[in-house]
């Protein structure tokens, strides 16, 4: 396995054989993706939480060559050494299982400025700071405001609900308290506030 370093810690893994790859490379699929994602998914939380880290992210993309892309995040914030440690650690782990047929880069990195939001946990963690939750339609999620698809304000939690499709995200945008069903939500991330710093 190669090695660079830098802020994210990248490890290659290249199949034998180029008829495989080409193979895989000519059948892969969107529902393939999302296969691999899981899976990564499944072998990467439950080693991030013995880590004290989370996994706020996986990606599993093509950019000239497949790409495996994790963000993790802890309290406090993630370091250099805790994206190479945790790489460390999933690197055998994900050849152990087998994930994804093809050769491809890992790359472990903190979530950024503008983390993504993806669970309930995400959103009431973060109320009080300012958020754009993108959703899959147009909805109105507030009488006063007029049906869209992107909301920007501040996060004021997630509602909880026994039925997954209860759960909303509640945001004040403009004044006015919105209410959008996780469901809904396309993508939603923070937005980096420099006047708080």
């Amino acid at each position: 396995m190669g090695r660079r370093h830098g802020f994210q810690v990248t490890f290659s893994r290249l199949l034998e054989s180029g008829r495989s790859l080409a193979r895989f490379f000519f059948f892969m699929a969107k529902d393939a993706d999302k296969s691999v994602v899981e899976r990564v998914r499944q072998i990467a939380e439950p080693l991030a939480a013995s880590m004290a880290l989370e996994v706020v992210e996986v990606e599993y993309l093509r950019e000239g060559r497949w790409v495996l892309r994790l963000f993790i995040d802890k309290a406090g914030g993630v370091k250099l050494d805790d994206c190479s440690a945790f790489s460390h650690a999933l690197a055998p782990a994900l050849d152990v299982e087998d994930v994804g047929d093809a050769g491809y880069s890992l790359e472990v990195s903190s979530p950024g400025l503008d983390r993504p939001l993806r669970k309930p946990e995400d959103f009431r963690r973060f109320a009080g700071k300012r958020a754009k939750v993108r959703t899959y339609g147009p909805l109105q999620a507030a009488a006063e405001l007029s049906p869209r698809k992107s909301f920007s304000g501040t996060l004021l939690g997630c509602t909880e609900g026994a039925d997954p499709k209860d759960v909303k995200v509640e945001l004040d945008v403009d004044g006015k308290r919105c209410a959008i069903p996780l469901a809904d939500v396309a993508k939603a991330h923070l937005i980096f506030d420099f006047s708080e710093h």
